[in-house]
């Protein structure tokens, strides 16, 4: 479900002798997001994200990774406007990290701060916020983007193990989204896991009471809570297909999401 990789098309290794004269101007351009369905979310993101976005959780190897819903069609960011400006007020920290991003070493034990260079702000005339400055030394804006992804980082490891426990708890099921279009056509969303009620009220008092201690208990909520953002993305995605149709055809109804 998730395409994270896609949103970096040329993601080198920051360094003063590549990019000791680049620059990086603000832009309001999310094209970079336009091929992606779904953006992963931290554990600390819940209590914003769940206001507009319906969250998920998808498997990634042996992770259990939430995520925030952008679309239904594979290809397809609803929350991307047609003046590739983002449709929310909340914009999830994968995609605000753009362009930067860390890689690990073979051994995995080194992150190496990255970025990518299709990026429309990255310059070579001054433009913006210089990566490095003349003696070589990284300016105080790479600085303060280092500072961001190693939060960001720690936040991910605490999300994976907040993952692993939903899932050891056995709180999760498999489910779908299905949305009827105008012309009869039916899409489906799959591929994604949400914590089933049930599960989670035979849960024993002292898991429950674990859960609460760490603020777990209140995440799982916010997640069963968000589940009803799945009608705004059914209305973006007929608002799309709307848009696409000729200006004589009249749609029916939507139905709604099941």
């Amino acid at each position: 479900m998730i395409k994270q990789l896609l949103i970096y098309e040329t993601a080198v290794p920051v360094s003063a002798a590549r990019h000791g004269k680049v620059s990086l101007a603000p832009s309001p351009d999310y094209a970079f997001s336009a091929g992606i369905n779904a953006a992963p979310l931290m554990a600390v993101e819940f209590l914003r994200a769940a206001t507009e976005y319906a969250i998920v959780f998808t498997m990634a190897g042996d992770d259990v990774i939430p995520a925030a819903v952008l679309g239904v069609k594979d290809d397809q960011n609803l929350f991307l406007g047609a003046d590739r400006q983002w449709q929310a007020k909340y914009v999830p920290a994968f995609i605000r990290r753009y362009p930067f991003v860390f890689s690990r070493n073979d051994e995995g034990n080194t992150l190496t701060l990255c970025i990518d260079e299709s990026h429309p702000g990255v310059n070579r005339e001054g433009n913006g916020e210089r990566l490095f400055n003349d003696d070589g030394k990284p300016t105080p804006y790479v600085e303060r983007v280092l500072k961001f992804l190693q939060e960001y980082q720690a936040q991910f490891e605490r999300t994976r193990a907040f993952g692993r426990r939903v899932h050891e708890l056995g709180l999760l099921e498999a489910m779908q989204a299905e949305v009827t279009t105008p012309t009869g056509a039916k899409l489906s969303l799959n591929g994604f896991h949400g914590v089933s009620r049930e599960k989670l009220r035979q849960l024993s008092g002292e898991a429950l009471a674990s859960l609460a201690k760490t603020d777990e208990l209140e995440l799982l909520y916010l997640q069963l809570h968000s589940m009803r953002n799945f009608v705004d993305v059914k209305d973006r995605l007929l608002g799309a297909l709307a848009d696409e149709e000729p200006p004589a055809v009249t749609a029916p109804a939507p139905e709604s999401v099941q």
